[in-house]
């Protein structure tokens, strides 16, 4: 890792329209001026939920760029290189990605759907995911990445993941 330097991170999930919104909001939220956060999913719902979009702006973050994509657009020509690649969903955790370039260091951040709660409950739901989300992001922000090797960092990395709220591949 390079001091100085800012560093480009995608969130994947399957629809993009709330973890990985979600995320990708809180990253450059707080990571403003070391990293630049984008998100995508493989199968984009082509919106972003109306309630990642609420508790986000309610917290004061940025939603004006959000939007739901494909991560075919990060994988061709002109994208970004990025250096750290999270899934925030089971699903995407076990599809097969696109080649990135530059060979970045992956982990899985996976927390429960927030999409998936109806009703009274889901913007409880929501803010749930983004106090899980703001938690691996605090903790990814605290390390010393200019010093890390590859290893040390994804070891890092997945202990972060595993952290409260964590979902695991192999529960789905």
């Amino acid at each position: 890792m390079v001091i100085g330097k800012i560093y480009n991170v995608l969130f994947l999930c399957t629809g993009n329209s709330a973890r990985s919104i979600i995320a990708e909001a809180l990253m450059n939220h707080d990571g403003a001026g070391h990293f630049r956060a984008y998100s995508a999913g493989s199968y984009p719902k082509g919106a972003v939920h109306p309630m990642a979009l609420k508790v986000l702006s309610d917290l004061g973050i940025a939603t004006q760029d959000l939007r739901s994509k494909s991560w075919d657009e990060f994988a061709g020509p002109g994208a970004p290189a990025f250096d750290f690649i999270f899934t925030v969903c089971d699903n995407a955790a076990g599809e097969t990605c696109p080649l990135w370039p530059g060979h970045p260091i992956t982990a899985h951040w996976g927390i429960e759907d927030p999409a998936a709660v109806e009703g009274e409950e889901q913007r409880e739901a929501f803010m749930q995911a983004l106090r899980y989300l703001r938690r691996r992001i605090d903790l990814f922000l605290a390390l010393p990445l200019a010093t890390f090797d590859r290893e040390a960092a994804e070891g890092k990395l997945n202990a972060i993941g595993a952290e409260e709220g964590a979902t695991r591949k192999d529960s789905a």
